[in-house]
């Protein structure tokens, strides 16, 4: 299982300590670093910079925003991208939900998101393989533009800019059955949000068994040294208290969908109705231990040690850390060492 650094996106001003931790992550032997964007900064800057600054470690979008950019400008960022950083990148990309779509990016949401994503990873494909003019009679992703309001003059372009890597790895963040069912077959690897060691393998596990065989499964895992797990899981809580209470409506969350498919469904919608009243302290309070716990790795080192164990045991290929610390990445990474190799120099 190889170690990634989830860094996600910025808050009310830059997170300078990103590239610090990057760095790190690199000098420990981590092989991804992956940034995200929400409605604030955006996931391909940043990312640009860490790449300016390392010199190894793999760039993963953990996520681009489907509905930010035309499947071609994500297409251009990425192809872009892995020319500075000499085929470093990898891109994940997410649909994000009605709210955000509509009310960030001024959009509607599609009616049909498995086409919808599939046409956007197809359009993706077209550029990075450049075998021809990018060309595509899709429903919501149509080259050249075909609509009523067109003026019917769109010409089918390829590339100017050669790809470094046609098979640029692609991954998407996938939450429903039938989403993480399209992703085996027209992705590279899943970004999967809220993984359980204890029960996410049971749940999902025919459907990965008809991956690819170098198929990614690469979950974010909130991770942090201390002596008291309650004190850690603190994060994780607010965290999970803000995604299944304000990353949607009463009536459509995805998130809150997932959790009640994880066992937790009275408490995600309890979550919710303390958080949509107002009372964002009594949701986060309101959140299961257990269930923050089991999607997470909190506590003395010891006990991280025993639990790593289980994520290590099922299909994780890689775990994406999101760890705020420099101690926390040093421990993760000796942890997840075979036995009997050495430290990574000047870590």
């Amino acid at each position: 299982m190889r170690l990634g650094l989830a860094l996600g996106y910025w808050g009310r001003s830059p997170a300078r300590e990103h590239v610090a931790l990057a760095q790190t992550a690199e000098r420990l032997g981590y092989d991804s670093v992956w940034t995200a964007e929400a409605w604030g900064s955006d996931v391909f800057t940043p990312l640009t910079w860490i790449a300016a600054h390392t010199s190894r470690i793999r760039l993963g979008t953990g996520i681009a925003q489907m509905a930010a950019r035309s499947p071609t400008a994500t297409a251009m960022h990425a192809l872009t991208l892995d020319h500075l950083s000499g085929g470093r990148v990898m891109l994940g990309l997410g649909l994000s939900g009605p709210q955000v779509v509509e009310g960030w990016y001024g959009r509607p949401f599609p009616a049909s998101p498995l086409t919808a994503t599939r046409e956007y990873v197809e359009v993706i494909r077209q550029v990075l393989r450049r075998e021809g003019p990018v060309e595509l009679d899709g429903r919501f992703h149509s080259h050249p533009y075909s609509g009523p309001d067109g003026t019917g003059l769109g010409k089918p372009l390829r590339s100017i800019t050669h790809p470094l890597r046609a098979d640029l790895p692609v991954l998407l963040g996938a939450e429903g059955p039938k989403n993480v069912a399209q992703t085996t077959r027209i992705a590279d690897g899943w970004l999967p949000l809220y993984w359980s060691p204890f029960r996410s393998a049971a749940m999902y596990g025919a459907t990965l068994d008809a991956a690819p065989k170098d198929f990614m499964v690469a979950p974010m895992v909130r991770a942090k040294v201390c002596q008291d797990p309650a004190e850690g899981l603190l994060t994780v809580k607010a965290m999970l208290a803000f995604y299944i209470g304000g990353m949607g409506a009463r009536s459509r969350n995805f998130h809150a969908d997932l959790m009640a498919r994880m066992g937790y469904e009275d408490a995600a919608r309890r979550v919710q109705e303390l958080f949509f009243d107002g009372h964002r302290t009594d949701a986060i309070q309101a959140v299961p231990d257990a269930f923050a716990d089991e999607i997470s790795l909190v506590g003395p080192r010891e006990r991280i040690a025993e639990r790593l164990e289980a994520w290590r045991s099922g299909p994780v290929t890689d775990l994406l850390v999101t760890a705020p610390d420099h101690e926390t990445l040093h421990v993760l990474a000796e942890l997840n060492r075979p036995a009997g190799t050495a430290t990574a120099p000047g870590s």
